[in-house]
């Protein structure tokens, strides 16, 4: 008989520790292999070939004969391994208890299975017959069977030998098998099993938060992503640009050596491997070639940032790995003790010799055997080193313990890092992200760090600006840019992530237009854009340094923010002294509306347009602060009533005034005060009376009146008072008539009186000799008054949409009529004197095609003449 021994190749998993583990396990292995290949052959046979396996005995009995054989079985001692079996990975979240555990976990199960073995390939007892009476029968007769140094230790019995027993083969191995299952106690029978079996419940017990889906699930993915962060490039680019701005100047390297030298050894060896993680990042920021990442890798990082997110909330609602991991401590920790215990009570019952009474005689001739157990002598060895494997074992996890509740291990804090970093936005975590933190700097602390960069909100916003330096090349935004309604050149950005330095390459850039771009934060570069006067802030709230305001607040003209409440107007807003132009919307909070406050005013200057667009309900008293050269203020306040408008009088040099969508029923008397007043809107409001026109006439200047999108039924007849009225908007309301005294307003150029419930207009219109447009679309006119033709500069006539059924030859007076609008009647032809309108065209004529088709040939191809 041959007997194989399969020595386990376990590693680790790379662990620090492994070489410690191996020195501990193999003088172990040495011994138990040379002791085994020592042993005699029980049976002749063919010797095994020493391989990866274990060789395993067992006895068959024939059915027919009844003979006995012995029968090889090879076991692969490999089959153990899978109660342990781990993702390499998951070496990072083994401290080095863990480790230690594991390899005395190995020890172990070397003890069982070889006892296991020695249990199925030897004979386990051997009995002969006592020939003592069985009323005198004790150990005795089996003490006699020891040699002489056995037998002095005994109490000196003497020997004796020679005695003839007449049991043949069968009843010698019927014995053996029969005092084996009575009379030998079950703790020398089942010691190496139990081993065994012990073995496996720990190693169970140590990687079972790995195997149970409510936890092997968050350390997977943990793991995936610690390993995506640790191996980023943008780790390590973000880390080199810390690493370079903490380290600026020449001067600074050689204090660090200067430091490290005056440490000593001792200190020197501390820092040795601080230092090996820091020199690397140094040198990576010295070739521009490393630091640069290209459009995959950003968009990888981008993608990373993301999942550190998601996977930060998740892990962070509970503690279930930090509660399994206690629990399978305190398991081990108590099967620890509870093994310790009845192995140190029944190790003494590991025998060399057995007493066995069994009631044989009718088939034997015998009822007392004294047996020999022939592997207690090892037996009792083992079961000494198992007992200190167990002990260091325990201790280890008591220190576990002592680890898991000595300090809280569901906190963790990144305090060091951001010291180290300059990262002061990395934030504190709890629950199982903290724990599993915790077991990452028992390996190895460089992995927090260098995952903290992705908790970073900085960190992230600079990879961002990265992304966005790549997409948005100069030559992209050069392709934007076009000239706006002012004809300054304009670059418009939507919807980024962020703003690409890039723009501040275009130095011809007149206006910069940003909407819904988040946080942004003004660049040095802004001082390259030299010819920027205006500058448009929609949904995007932005910082401004102190040294760039200095550059901007004597050279931008314009600027508008919108935002959703006032208050988040950057205060830097309020203090460009060279704006001449200020547009401001958003809403006062609910608390803050009826006070309307506002930042002060007085820094500018220069301001002579400010348009807010709030729900105020009056107007800000900051609005006085430029009272003396302010010269057009808009209120549009979305339906907000607004009530106080007495400040309105303080703004002397006002030319122009909007009050839209104010909820207005009546024209303010403040407005009347306005001497310098030129054009007035108001334009959807709730008017339905405009008796106050009257008073207009103290507005001398006044030359542009909008009183339209209002409830006006009538126009009262001292309209003709303003004589100097320009331009009159009274469309969509609700009039009926006209005055016949609107035709005495004699400079009235634009009249429109469209979308109301006209019938009919008053001859008198035709008094208005320097009438140049008129728009009555959408009313109910009949008919025309011949007069209307009387107005010889009409250029413009709007007569869509109405009842009209014809249309006077008269109309070819109006020689200087480029626009005719007559779509929406009840025309049945078009007069051929439409030809006389010299600068009517076809594209000016809007009418049907069926119309404009019964017109002469000659008509028409005049119109169609460029």
């Amino acid at each position: 008989m041959a007997l194989c021994i399969y020595l386990v190749p376990w590693e680790p998993l790379g662990h620090p520790l492994g070489t410690l583990g191996v020195a501990a396990v193999l003088p172990l292995i040495v011994v138990l292999t040379w002791w085994i290949l020592q042993l005699p052959p029980l049976r002749d046979g063919p010797r095994q070939e020493v391989g990866p396996r274990l060789c395993t005995w067992h006895f068959c009995r024939s059915p027919n004969s009844g003979a006995v054989s012995l029968t090889g079985k090879m076991i692969p001692v490999a089959e153990f391994k899978q109660f342990t079996e781990q993702q390499p990975a998951f070496k990072v979240l083994k401290p080095w208890w863990d480790v230690l555990a594991e390899y005395l976990t190995v020890a172990m199960l070397m003890i069982g299975v070889f006892g296991c073995t020695l249990q199925v390939t030897q004979d386990k007892i051997i009995c002969l017959p006592s020939h003592e009476l069985r009323e005198n029968f004790s150990e005795a007769p089996c003490q006699q069977l020891l040699p002489r140094g056995v037998s002095e230790q005994m109490g000196g019995l003497r020997e004796v030998s020679g005695l003839k027993n007449n049991l043949d083969l069968q009843q010698y191995s019927f014995i053996n098998q029969l005092c084996y299952e009575t009379a030998l106690h079950w703790y020398a029978k089942y010691f190496p099993y139990l081993v065994v079996i012990h073995t496996l419940i720990f190693m169970v017990c140590t990687s079972f938060w790995f195997k149970f889906p409510g936890t092997s699930s968050k350390i997977e993915h943990f793991i995936s992503i610690l390993g995506k962060c640790f191996d980023s490039p943008w780790t390590t680019r973000a880390l080199s640009e810390v690493s370079g701005e903490n380290q600026k100047g020449p001067t600074t390297g050689r204090a660090t050596a200067t430091v490290e030298a005056s440490a000593g050894p001792g200190k020197a060896n501390e820092g040795e491997k601080e230092k090996v993680l820091v020199e690397p990042e140094k040198v990576v920021t010295e070739p521009p070639a490393v630091t640069l990442l290209d459009k995959k890798e950003g968009e990888q990082a981008k993608a990373l940032f993301e999942k550190v997110k998601k996977f930060r909330v998740h892990v962070e609602e509970g503690d279930i790995l930090y509660t399994m991991y206690i629990r399978q401590t305190v398991l081990k920790v108590c099967k620890f003790f509870a093994i310790l215990v009845y192995n140190l009570v029944y190790v003494e019952k590991i025998s060399f010799l057995v007493a066995c009474r069994v009631e044989t005689s009718e088939v034997t001739g015998y009822a007392s055997f004294c047996c020999n157990h022939t592997k207690a002598h090892l037996f009792s060895k083992l079961a000494f080193c198992y007992i200190s494997f167990v002990c260091v074992y325990g201790i280890t996890c008591l220190y576990t313990l002592y680890w898991l509740f000595h300090r809280p291990l569901k906190e963790y804090s990144f305090r060091s890092v951001r010291e180290e970093t300059g990262m002061g936005d990395i934030p504190d975590v709890k629950n199982d992200f903290a724990f599993m933190l915790h077991l990452i700097d028992q390996y190895d602390s460089l992995y927090s760090k260098r995952f903290a960069v992705f908790l970073s909100e900085v960190s992230e916003s600079r990879l961002k600006q990265l992304n966005l330096n790549h997409e948005w090349t100069p030559e992209k935004l050069r392709q934007k840019l076009q000239r706006n309604a002012r004809g300054r050149l304009e670059l418009a950005l939507c919807m980024l992530p962020g703003l690409p330095d890039t723009v501040f390459e275009l130095s011809e850039v007149e206006a910069l237009r940003l909407e819904a771009i988040c946080d942004i934060t003004f660049p040095p570069g802004l001082s390259q854009l030299v010819h920027l006067q205006e500058l448009s802030l929609l949904h995007s709230p932005a910082r401004l340094p102190f040294s760039l305001l200095i550059f901007l607040r004597d050279r931008l003209k314009v600027i508008r923010v919108k935002c959703e409440e006032l208050r988040e107007v950057p205060l830097w807003v309020f203090g460009l002294r060279g704006l001449e132009e200020l547009h401001l919307e958003g809403l006062f909070p609910p608390e803050l509306a009826r006070a309307a406050t506002l930042e002060s005013l007085r820094e500018l200057k220069q301001l002579k347009v400010l348009s807010l667009r709030s729900n105020a309900s009056k107007v800000p008293a900051s609005v006085t602060d430029v009272a003396g050269h302010l010269q057009r203020l808009s209120l549009h306040n979305d339906g907000a009533r607004l009530l106080a408008l007495n400040s309105l009088k303080k703004l002397a040099a006002l030319r122009e005034l909007e009050l839209v969508a104010c909820g207005l029923e009546r024209i303010p008397h403040a407005i009347f005060s306005l001497g310098a007043l030129q054009e007035l809107d108001l334009k959807d409001n709730h008017l339905r009376s405009i008796e106050e026109i009257l008073s207009f006439q103290h507005c001398r200047k006044l030359v542009t009146l909008r009183l339209w999108h209002n409830q006006i039924a009538y126009v009262p007849e001292h309209v003709r008072k303003l004589r100097g009225l320009e331009q009159l908007y009274l469309s969509h309301n609700k009039l009926e008539t006209l005055p016949t005294q609107l035709g005495l307003c004699s400079g009235l150029r634009l009249l429109d009186i469209s979308h109301n419930g006209l019938r009919s207009l008053p001859p008198e219109l035709g008094l208005l000799q320097s009438l140049q447009h008129l728009a009555v679309s959408y009313n109910s006119l009949e008919a025309l008054p011949e007069e209307l033709f009387f107005c010889r500069k009409l250029r413009t006539l709007l007569l869509g949409y109405n009842h009209l059924s014809q249309l006077s030859p008269q109309v070819g007076a109006l020689r200087a009529l480029s626009r005719l609008e007559l779509e929406g009647n009840r025309l049945e032809a078009l007069p051929e004197e439409l030809g006389n309108c010299v600068g009517l065209k076809r594209v000016g004529l809007l009418v049907e095609d069926t119309l404009y088709e019964g017109l002469p040939a000659e008509v028409r191809e005049k119109m169609e003449e460029e």
